[in-house]
């Protein structure tokens, strides 16, 4: 997977109606617009599977926030997913745990020299390993990467898969990795505990304080 990088330097649509819309009367209540179709996801099967699951559905799912708390063996992290955002990511997330493929997942990559990011999502735990299918990238070149942030890891365009990075301190990356959700401030601060135990090599290897992913579940 393509380590996430330094940048260089360190690193409504208004709806308008018309004046006859505006100025019309009448007892008849107003019909109801159709709710807006889901987007559609081109997930395209690619390699193969880490562990075996089926594609996520062709069509988001969440098109909102989502809550979700993902367990692990150091303690819970409450997030809220992007779905808005993120749509086809949020969506295939949510596939991959329901369908327990980040169970028993470790946390294998950690750094603490520049950027400040926990990768996980790769049950081979090697960081080689994903679910067998690419998922679309959704940002658009304006991303930031604050503490508490939680976005795909990639080896270039459209290769996303099932990793993702967590970011426990402030991090300028070039805006090349999707954001879909958020920790919230007491899960952003356990992130940074484990990071304090520092990573083996020093500043980007494996966590020195073991972390595995058990569960994600809907709040």
């Amino acid at each position: 997977m393509r380590r996430p990088r330094v940048h260089p330097a360190v690193v409504a649509a208004v709806l308008l109606l018309p004046v006859s819309a505006l100025a019309a009367c009448g007892d008849d209540a107003p019909e109801s617009s159709p709710a807006p179709a889901a987007p559609s996801c081109a997930f395209t099967p690619a390699g193969d599977a880490a562990k075996k699951v089926d594609l996520p559905p062709s069509q988001a799912t969440a098109t909102g926030p989502v809550e979700v708390t993902i367990s692990t063996t150091q303690g819970d992290l409450h997030a809220t997913l992007d779905g808005a955002h993120a749509p086809c990511t949020v969506t295939s997330f949510l596939s991959l745990a329901d369908q327990g493929y980040f169970d028993s997942t470790p946390c294998h990559r950690l750094t603490t020299e520049g950027i400040y990011v926990l990768q996980c999502g790769d049950p081979t735990g090697t960081g080689y390993g994903g679910p067998g299918y690419t998922i679309p990238d959704e940002y658009d070149d304006s991303e930031s990467y604050p503490a508490g942030t939680l976005a795909m890891a990639n080896a270039g365009p459209g290769t996303g898969g099932s990793q993702f990075f967590i970011v426990y301190e402030d991090t300028q990356l070039d805006p090349f990795y999707t954001v879909f959700g958020t920790l919230d401030g007491e899960s952003t601060s356990l992130v940074r505990t484990i990071a304090a135990g520092g990573s083996t090599p020093k500043g980007d290897g494996k966590p020195n304080t073991a972390v595995d992913l058990t569960g994600v579940t809907l709040d």
